[in-house]
């Protein structure tokens, strides 16, 4: 097996290269590779695999600078640069083509069917590969965080139980397709552009069913509930896709099913936030423990008892960082921070006694009455 060529070598690009850059040299790369426009050539087609497993990597702002600082090794158990790694890079051309009317894009989606779904379905012809499907999976955010298993339940489309896939009843037989006159193929022109496509009649057979399937109206399949367990992996970010290979409804020329995509969306949690890898919370303290300053335990996001120092003549606002108590990462080898906000909370009553002490301490202090403005700059966020 050949050496994996640097990704950056793969885009024809300096390390230094904006996400711009990067997805300009990637789209050139794409364009010219990609296996629809080069059929039965695999070296064109293991381009295209290189580029879009490069461009994954590297338009990932968490993964490029793992692999800048560790390489392939950092990589691993992170969902890149492997043989599927790069299967969500993209699920429409439209991302790095443009929407607008007679774009890239368009032209492309015209031409090609929507074949540029990304990934490894890239190789397979769309027509024998069944829908891919969605599904919006909501999640805690401690399990965004940490990881989980759980169970997903949706409807697809599998092989027809009565017909067993054929599409007819029982001694039903097939005719020649009327709309390609059982070529299995139509031709479609766009300008200077024509391509052949799947006839959308007989589905490429060249034949339709003179007697179709009652259960199924000759599809040959039916639609199914079905449940699956998978792995959330730790540290996922809200709006991350996870694919789970033919898992999508079966497809009706007998070739592979299609894919189960599910995106992530996090809740929000009533204690604590994430930026990147690192978590904030809050946590109140007296006015007393601020001056004198204390220990102080915390109670994690994953429930763990944790003591922090909190220094004398603490301000509010305070920002306390501990370190790798944050969200896993690199694997789970590596954990960001907790940092906790200190927020100093003054009494609502004071008694008398309390009161007698701190006009003691206030003629010790000897404040101003007459303070000067603080600059903003210098306020604590």
């Amino acid at each position: 097996m050949a050496a994996k060529r640097d990704y950056y070598e793969v885009l024809g690009i300096d390390k230094s290269a904006e996400k711009e850059t990067i997805k300009k040299a990637y789209r050139k790369l794409a364009v010219k590779y990609h296996p629809d426009r080069n059929p039965g050539d695999k070296e064109a087609e293991e381009k295209f695999k290189e580029a879009t497993e490069a461009y994954e990597v590297l338009s990932d702002e968490q993964k490029r600078p793992i692999y800048d600082q560790y390489g392939f090794a950092g990589l691993d158990g992170m969902g890149g640069g492997g043989s599927q790694g790069y299967s969500h890079a993209f699920h429409d051309f439209s991302d790095l083509f443009g929407n607008g009317a007679g774009g890239f894009g368009d032209i492309f989606e015209n031409l090609f069917g929507g074949g540029f779904g990304g990934g490894s379905r890239s190789s397979r012809s769309r027509s024998n590969v069944g829908t891919s499907l969605r599904y919006d999976l909501e999640i805690d955010f401690k399990d965004a965080v940490y990881g989980c298993k759980t169970d997903v339940r949706f409807r697809h489309k599998e092989l027809c139980q009565k017909c067993k896939g054929t599409g007819g009843e029982p001694g039903s037989t097939r005719k020649t397709c009327p709309t390609c006159q059982g070529i299995g193929q139509i031709r479609r022109s766009a300008g200077f552009f024509s391509v052949q496509q799947t006839c959308p009649t007989c589905g490429g057979k060249g034949t339709v069913i003179d007697r179709p399937c009652s259960a199924c109206h000759g599809t040959g399949l039916e639609s199914k509930d079905k449940v699956i367990t998978i792995n959330i992996p730790a540290g996922v970010d809200d709006g991350r896709r996870i694919t789970i290979p033919h898992q999508g409804d079966a497809s009706e020329s007998g070739g592979e099913a299609g894919d189960l995509i599910i995106v992530i969306h996090v809740r929000s949690d009533r204690y604590f936030e994430r930026s990147e890898n690192d978590l904030y919370c809050a946590v109140p303290i007296s006015f007393s423990q601020a001056i004198l300053g204390t220990d102080i335990t915390i109670t994690t996001l994953d429930s763990r008892k944790v003591t922090i120092k909190i220094p004398a003549c603490t301000s509010n606002g305070k920002m306390l960082r501990i370190k790798n108590e944050g969200v896993p990462y690199n694997g789970g080898t590596k954990k960001g921070d907790l940092y906790v906000k200190i927020i100093v909370q003054l009494p609502v009553k004071v008694s008398r006694q309390q009161s007698e002490l701190l006009q003691k301490y206030q003629e010790l202090e000897t404040p101003s009455n007459s303070p000067s403005p603080i600059a903003l700059s210098e306020l604590s966020n």
